[in-house]
């Protein structure tokens, strides 16, 4: 399977990675909107400007858009997934449906295949959703997401005027987890669940109070959380937060019985050192199955509810009952 890269930033070289540790694929290049000879990759794949893209259509089996969900992703994954079988790591939740449609269109019109929002959350947490709703129908689904920096929302504030620099800590309130997981069932408002913490490095003479303003009033982000801001040098973003951590849970609680006498619990949790490579690592595996699916002649758009967790896997159907099930 011939891989291609869109984009490389710090998605973009877990994707590297990732597709090097895989013995069923090759990284066939990257492609950037930079000068090419200004990116340094880990590879020895050659880059390429993303103008030039078109050249190489039929060489790429799918090509990884590795971009922001804020602004690139929306106009980006559709207009490629015309002439490519794209996949994505789209993460603003609301816009999902209409990001899909937009993709589903494209792809339909160039007879590819596309998938859209590869990841974690949204991605392997949507799977567990998924599969514990159906296994208990009477209960209550739960996420909570962190302690970990947010790429997407990170980028988000990166896009204010007047940012050099952000990271973004999205914080599960843990009396909210701990009241879940003992089964109580409690409602919550999306404030009571967790809070955003922000470190922003502004530009000499920018103006801090908007700054603060305009993310705490970002819709789809962080309007509806309880958040603190602090701003900070450089020097001290380099030294306190260099790193890229997150994590998670996912809870379903419900029960079963004629009266609901039984209650059950079903955690799914991960705790990452690094996002960007946990979240490359997904998409990789994702686009195994897009490359499997697309042969099989699937079209248009699809999420990861559409695909089948052996067409994740290089090993065989039978490796795979024998090994795993």
């Amino acid at each position: 399977m011939k891989i291609a890269i869109c984009g490389y930033g710090n998605l973009g070289r877990g994707v590297e990675c990732a597709v090097t540790a895989a013995k069923d694929m090759e990284l066939f290049a990257v492609f950037t909107k930079r000068d090419p000879k200004s990116v340094k990759v880990a590879t020895d794949v050659p880059v390429y400007n993303i103008d030039d893209i078109l050249k190489y259509k039929d060489d790429i089996d799918v090509l990884v858009i590795c971009a922001g969900s804020a602004t690139d992703l929306p106009v980006m994954t559709p207009s490629l997934a015309k002439d490519f079988c794209v996949i994505d790591s789209f993460d603003t939740h609301a816009s999902i449906p209409s990001h899909f449609a937009a993709t589903d269109k494209a792809a339909k019109e160039g007879d590819k295949l596309a998938l859209i929002s590869a990841g974690w959350d949204p991605g392997m947490f949507s799977v567990n959703r998924l599969y514990s709703s159906a296994i208990l129908p009477k209960g209550k689904d739960y996420t909570f997401w962190g302690k970990g920096v947010s790429q997407g929302h990170s980028d988000a504030i990166r896009r204010i005027a007047g940012v050099v620099d952000a990271r973004q800590y999205t914080i599960p309130i843990e009396s909210a987890l701990e009241a879940v997981r003992s089964g109580k069932n409690p409602e919550f408002t999306t404030r009571e669940k967790h809070l955003r913490e922000y470190f922003v490095v502004a530009e000499d003479g920018a103006d801090k109070a908007r700054i603060e303003n305009e993310i705490k009033t970002m819709p789809n982000y962080f309007a509806n959380y309880d958040t603190i801001v602090h701003f900070i040098t450089m020097e001290e973003l380099k030294r306190d937060h260099s790193g890229i951590p997150h994590g998670g849970f996912v809870i379903r609680t419900g029960e079963t019985g004629y009266s609901g006498e039984n209650k059950h619990v079903i955690e799914y949790s991960l705790k990452l050192d690094s996002n960007p490579e946990f979240t490359a690592s997904v998409i990789t595996a994702y686009a195994r199955a897009v490359c499997k699916m697309y042969k099989r002649g699937v079209r248009g758009c699809v999420t990861v509810f559409d695909v089948a967790p052996a067409d994740l896997s290089p090993l065989s159907a039978e490796e795979i009952r024998a090994t795993m099930l």
